[in-house]
């Protein structure tokens, strides 16, 4: 299996509209919420429109600027999930959000993709400057820690959100 991280083209318009309507059908059906976030924040459905608007391309007061890859078997030409790297952490992202948010399509999951995803983004955040990375994830979201801490993530501490659920913040140091 060969896998990568790619920017979003028109050449995926397909497989990104399969790969959204499985992740909202397993979301209504298992009420669970979707991350990344920035995959989710516009309709598939206006290609254009979501291909520009996919990327935080300035900060605001609310946001950071952040890269958005997809992850690709190549073997398979199927989209596998995505991650959100965000360039710097605002006072809400060194709080709550860290650096990267990801995630895999529902059929996908427990195959160690989200480890090599996250793998391959640290390579993206080391050319970014990064240094050191913050990733979160809910405490009892077993698998994603997992794949945190499969990639160097060192457990800082747990707190509860503005929703009431424990969060663990975990930090993974880059080599140079």
């Amino acid at each position: 299996m060969s896998l990568k991280l790619i920017k979003l083209t028109k050449d995926y318009k397909e497989q990104l509209g399969e790969m959204i309507d499985e992740w909202r059908a397993d979301q209504e059906r298992n009420h669970t919420n979707h991350s990344p976030w920035a995959i989710f924040k516009n309709d598939y459905h206006d290609f254009d429109y979501y291909l520009e608007h996919l990327e935080v391309k300035e900060a605001t007061d609310k946001k950071v600027p952040g890269s958005v890859f997809f992850l690709l078997d190549t073997e398979r030409n199927r989209l596998l999930g995505a991650i959100n790297i965000r360039h710097y952490l605002n006072d809400y992202l060194l709080r709550e959000g860290g650096h990267i948010g990801d995630g895999i399509r529902p059929s996908e999951r427990r195959k160690g993709y989200a480890t090599e995803m996250i793998r391959l983004a640290l390579i993206e955040c080391g050319k970014l400057g990064i240094e050191k990375v913050l990733m979160t994830c809910d405490k009892d979201n077993i698998a994603s820690a997992k794949s945190i801490i499969h990639n160097g993530g060192i457990l800082e501490n747990e707190f509860v959100n503005s929703d009431g659920e424990i969060v663990q913040r975990y930090w993974i140091t880059l080599c140079k």
